[in-house]
C-alpha cells in the first residue's frame, strides 16, 4: 500500500495539538555509549543506537549543564539587553542576559546571579515563562526563560575575560531587529516571543516576589 502523504499516514490538523511527547515507534535505543571528548565546559558523547527498523547508527551530541535566559523589564516597559562578541559567530551579537547553571544550582538562583553579575540589576519579582531546547539534533542543552521586573540598579561583576555592553530597547525595537536579521540569537528570539504572547494575554506566567 502506498500513500501520497508523509511517512506515518496522511496529515491531520489535530496531530500536533494532541501530541503528548510519546511516540514509542520512533524511539532509538542505545546499544553502546562513550565520551568522545571531555572539555572544561562541554562534553561530546558518541552513542551506537538501534533504530526503529532494527538497523544501527551512530549519534554524536554535546552534553550541556543547562542555562537560563532573563528578560529584564524596566518600569517603563523597555527591556534590558546586551551586546557581546561571540567567537564562534565571529561578530557581536544582540541578546538577553543569560548564563549556564552551576552543578546542582536551581534555575532561579542562576537567573538572579547572572542578571546581577552581567547587568548590575536586581529584580523584586520573577516569573518562569518556560523552557526551550535550542539544538535538539546535537545537544541536550535546555534553557529556562525567566522574566524579571521591579528592577533596581547595582554594580556589575563580570567574570574574568568577559566583556559586554548593557543597553535598553523597547519590545518594538527588538521586534524590528529580529525582522531585519540583526537579532538572530535563538534563546533571545524565543524569549521575545514568550514576552509578546504574555503581554498580549495569550500566555500566562506566575510572578513570585523575592527578598
Amino acid at each position: 500500500m502506498t500513500t501520497d502523504g508523509p511517512a506515518g499516514g496522511s496529515p491531520n490538523d489535530d496531530d500536533a495539538a494532541d501530541f503528548d511527547g510519546q511516540a514509542p515507534h520512533l524511539v532509538e535505543h542505545t546499544v553502546e555509549s562513550a565520551i568522545a571528548y571531555q572539555g572544561s565546559f562541554l562534553h561530546v558523547r558518541r552513542d551506537r543506537v538501534r533504530l526503529p527498523d532494527a538497523r544501527e547508527a551512530w549519534r554524536e551530541y554535546i552534553l550541556h549543564p543547562g542555562a537560563v535566559v532573563i528578560v529584564p523589564i524596566l518600569d517603563d516597559g523597555r527591556l534590558v539587553v546586551e551586546r557581546q562578541y561571540r567567537h564562534p559567530m565571529g561578530r557581536v551579537m544582540l541578546e538577553f542576559p543569560a548564563g549556564k547553571l552551576a552543578h546542582g544550582e536551581p534555575p532561579l538562583s542562576c537567573a538572579r546571579r547572572e542578571l546581577e553579575e552581567e547587568t548590575g540589576y536586581q529584580a523584586a519579582e520573577w516569573a518562569r515563562a518556560g523552557v526551550l531546547h535550542n539544538a535538539i539534533a546535537y545537544s541536550d542543552e535546555f534553557i529556562e526563560v525567566w522574566f524579571a521586573r521591579g528592577l533596581s540598579t547595582g554594580r556589575r561583576q563580570l567574570d574574568e575575560g568577559e566583556f559586554l555592553d548593557v543597553v535598553v530597547a523597547s519590545e518594538e525595537a527588538l521586534d524590528r531587529q529580529a525582522a531585519a536579521g540583526v537579532l538572530t540569537d535563538a534563546k533571545s528570539l524565543v524569549a521575545l516571543m514568550w514576552l509578546q504572547n504574555w503581554r498580549a494575554g495569550r500566555w500566562d506566567v506566575r510572578w513570585t516576589s523575592v527578598g
